[in-house]
């Protein structure tokens, strides 16, 4: 075990794993409370009305935010005690746990950011709290000045390591870590800045090159050509990658997407069919489901799909579809039964296409599409999409069953967020690293800036809020690899990591001051593309709001 670490910081580290583990009661009985007291709020008739929820709708995001922060630091105490247990408990990893249970901690007891002007507070949802002795410790004593400056210091003196603390993850998941963290290193950050100021697609040459190394079949069933691997290193994967560039980090999620619609809602020819070439990077896929009126509203989708001999004929409009002009295939979701105004009515299909070129982007007939300019996340583009007269076989319904689609997508939301989450991640520790590297390189009244306590002290609360991302990404992944329902946990690593990401990327772009400003800086291309993450795949008002109706039940 490394030194204890106690002439750093107040307080000791055997006392610290006790700490943290008396206070997690506390919290979980906190959050149990403040769930019975919106619970009460917002029933009508013994159940829960989603008018009341939504007349209370910042009680209940604030309800969201403080499960989150419960499960955080059941997950951070957890990764602790599992690497205290290998003797790898060492300085570095004792100041995260106690700078991030000082953090939240206080957070819990005075309000945790939602956003930038958004607070949650306890009294928000009817009930108070007064720390116990070992909370109220480290509430006074854990996050201190002195503690994120020993942090920073011990992150200056490891910087050549991929990450800020040991990540708790076994061999096999640190050995694709690596392979990836290689790859990202010598074969994507070199290129990102200029594909993302020249606005291009990422080249078909890293695109082969991932699906050499199996990134897009990585959890696809062997028998179906993929690789067969868990969740949980589809997050280590797609975290390192989204460390050199989101673009590519996202790449694989495109086909994650439609690799489990056809896992879940397929018949067995359409597995066999689509998934090998999926899993092998031959076919291409892309999720087209959001409309221009809809946003998050996904049942009251209009495209409609008519019924045309054995056929199906696709009429409407489709927007924000990502990597729509390479793609082979689209899952797309339209309505089959004109009866409808919600979910019932909608199909998925599994909408074949011939891609593009820059000058004909669209060549599959009855199907245009524009491109929509973008800030950030440039790697994969995104467009508009037009379809009047577009024929889908009929082969290509998902399932072979009429008004499955919105249900079939459903069952791909928990592993589109973990990956979401993962993406955050590694977006998050790309910012970190930039900024860690420019606070050393930058001089200014005679000393590097990372000796001035608020640059370091950022830096430092980056490390934490990034291990703690982490760990719950690691979680819900964990949930999903061993058939646990984990759309609760999934949703909490997203909607806690892109405020990490976003917070780590901001504060970045504030360590390089007038630089950060400058196209030519890597960091202004990171705070773009960390932007997106608290609005894709379920925006954070919507995500709140999905994880406070499953804690209300």
């Amino acid at each position: 075990m490394a030194h204890d670490g106690a002439d750093m910081t107040n307080i000791h580290m055997t006392d610290l794993l006790a700490l943290t583990e008396a206070t997690l009661p506390e919290i979980a009985k906190l959050t149990a409370d403040a769930t019975n007291s919106l619970r009460a709020l917002v029933t009508r008739d013994g159940k829960v009305s989603g008018a009341a929820l939504e007349e209370n709708q910042f009680a209940a995001h604030a309800l969201s935010w403080l499960a989150t922060y419960n499960q955080s630091l059941i997950q951070l105490r957890g990764w602790a005690g599992r690497i205290a247990e290998e003797g790898k408990f060492g300085a570095m990893e004792s100041l995260i746990l106690q700078i991030g249970f000082g953090e939240y901690l206080a957070q819990i007891s005075g309000g945790i950011p939602m956003s930038q002007g958004e607070v949650a507070r306890l009294a928000d949802l009817g009930v108070s709290w007064t720390p116990g002795a070992e909370a109220a410790k480290l509430i006074a004593e854990g996050n201190s000045p002195a503690a994120r400056q020993a942090l920073v210091a011990m992150m200056r003196d490891n910087q050549g390591r991929a990450l800020f603390g040991t990540s708790g993850l076994d061999e096999d998941l640190e050995m694709i870590r690596d392979q990836f963290h290689r790859y990202a290193e010598e074969r994507v950050i070199p290129f990102a800045h200029e594909w993302h100021l020249k606005d291009e697609l990422i080249p078909m040459d890293t695109i082969n090159e991932l699906a050499e190394l199996g990134v897009f079949g990585l959890t696809i069933p062997e028998e179906y050509g993929g690789l067969g691997l868990s969740k949980a290193s589809m997050v280590v994967v797609t975290e390192e990658l989204s460390r050199g560039y989101i673009g590519v980090g996202s790449l694989g999620t495109r086909s994650e997407i439609a690799a489990e619609l056809i896992l879940c809602g397929g018949t067995e020819e359409q597995k066999a069919k689509w998934l090998p070439g999926l899993a092998s990077g031959e076919i291409l896929s892309t999720a087209v489901f959001t409309e221009p009126n809809t946003g998050s509203d996904l049942g009251s989708l209009r495209t409609r799909a008519v019924k045309d001999g054995d056929d199906w004929v696709v009429t409407g409009n489709k927007t924000w579809i990502t990597h729509a002009q390479r793609t082979h295939v689209m899952t797309l979701l339209a309505r089959t039964d004109p009866n409808t105004t919600d979910y019932r009515g909608l199909s998925m299909f599994l909408a074949e296409k011939t891609p593009g070129t820059d000058e004909n982007p669209f060549p599959t007939p009855g199907m245009t599409g524009g491109e929509i300019e973008v800030l950030g996340y440039r790697g994969m583009k995104e467009y508009e999409l037009g379809f009047d007269g577009f024929r889908v076989k009929g082969e290509n319904l998902l399932g072979g069953e009429e008004g499955k689609g919105f249900k079939q997508l459903m069952e791909t939301f928990e592993s589109a967020r973990i990956q979401t989450a993962a993406r955050a991640v590694g977006v998050a520790q790309s910012a970190c690293e930039i900024g860690m590297q420019y606070a050393i390189d930058r001089k200014q009244f005679g000393k590097s800036l990372i000796e001035f306590p608020r640059v370091g002290g950022k830096l430092a609360m980056m490390a934490v809020e990034i291990m703690i991302a982490r760990q719950l990404t690691y979680f819900s992944a964990w949930e999903k690899d061993h058939g646990h329902r984990c759309d609760l946990e999934a949703g909490m690593a997203k909607l806690l990591g892109a405020r990490v990401a976003w917070a780590a990327a901001d504060n970045a772009l504030q360590i390089h001051g007038g630089n950060g400003f400058a196209l030519e800086y890597t960091i202004s291309r990171i705070l773009c593309d960390a932007r997106i993450l608290n609005i894709f795949e379920g925006a954070a008002e919507i995500q709140a709001q999905v994880i406070a109706r499953r804690l209300l039940g």
